[in-house]
């Protein structure tokens, strides 16, 4: 990974904690800044992104661009300069159907390429901040330094409501979904900062701004 290796842990309990928490991450980015965004469906990503954008002066409606692959919206850094956000859903990114010898990062880059964001990504103009949901899967496709943000969501077992006919004179006994996502409950986020030009960012004082 990096030598900066500190992460910070934050319990973030509502939907509008999250967009508080993306706003204040977005007080601190510059330009260049790769942020890659993880977390399970539901978890928050896109709320996250609001925030992050509110945080920008963005005044565009910031939604989820899973069927565009990528948006780009103006704003401005904290300091008042311009900000262009590149925010990309990457979930559909990095199928199976690889070339004889190709692997995973290739097979990325190819698509990224394809879709004309490989340089971008790889190298954000002065002015860009690249905002990637379902970012772990492209870490080894990017750029080194990178702020890695990963939202875990709690959790809930429940038993089915209705007796489960699996044909005649058979039925399921005890079976639970124990993958089921909560509507409610805290998030808990995780901020890890990988590479030089994240080690002067305290982000500890992110979570101390939202107690």
């Amino acid at each position: 990974m990096s030598e900066n290796t500190m992460t910070t842990t934050i319990n973030v309990p509502t939907g509008e904690d999250m967009r508080a928490l993306g706003e204040r991450i977005a007080y601190i980015v510059r330009g260049g800044d790769v942020l890659l965004l993880s977390g399970p469906l539901g978890a928050g990503k896109t709320t996250f992104a609001q925030g992050f954008g509110r945080g920008l002066g963005i005044t565009e409606p910031i939604v989820s661009p899973t069927f565009t692959i990528a948006r780009e919206l103006n704003g401005q850094f904290a300091d008042g300069s311009p900000a262009h956000l590149v925010h990309v859903d990457a979930y559909r990114l990095g199928g199976n159907a690889y070339a004889p010898g190709q692997d995973a990062t290739d097979r990325l880059l190819d698509e990224l390429e394809s879709l004309g964001l490989d340089e971008e990504l790889e190298d954000p103009g002065e002015h860009t901040v690249i905002l990637m949901e379902w970012g772990e899967q492209m870490a080894a496709a990017l750029a080194p330094e990178r702020l890695e943000l990963h939202i875990d969501r709690p959790l809930a077992s429940r038993e089915p409501t209705v007796p489960l006919g699996l044909g005649k004179g058979i039925t399921a006994v005890g079976i639970t979904d124990t993958d089921e996502l909560t509507s409610d409950g805290i998030r808990t986020v995780t901020l890890i900062p990988v590479g030089a030009r994240w080690s002067t960012r305290d982000l500890s004082a992110i979570e101390n701004s939202l107690l």
